[in-house]
C-alpha cells in the first residue's frame, strides 16, 4: 500500500489532470498486482516471525508503535 501511495503521488506531480492518474494507476496495478502481493506477503510473515519474540511488543510499545516504527509512512 505504501508503495502505491508513493506513486500515486509521484504521478500527481507529473500528469496535469487526476484522470490520467487514475489511469495510471490502474494501469500500474494490472501490471504489478502479483509481485505486490508477494511483497505484503513476505512483510507480513516476516512480522509474523518477529511477533513470536517474548519481548517483541514491549520493545515496539504496542502494535500502533511497531506499525509506526516498521513502516516508516510519510503521511500521519
Amino acid at each position: 500500500m505504501q508503495e502505491l501511495i508513493e506513486y500515486t503521488t509521484d504521478l500527481l506531480h507529473t500528469f496535469d489532470s487526476e484522470e490520467r492518474v487514475a489511469m495510471a494507476v490502474l494501469d500500474y496495478l494490472k501490471t504489478n498486482k502479483r509481485s505486490l502481493l508477494e511483497k505484503e506477503k513476505e512483510v507480513m510473515c516476516e512480522f509474523q516471525d518477529l511477533a513470536q519474540r517474548s519481548d517483541f511488543w514491549v520493545e515496539y510499545d504496542g502494535a500502533e508503535g511497531c506499525f509506526d516504527k516498521t513502516f516508516k509512512t510519510k503521511e500521519k
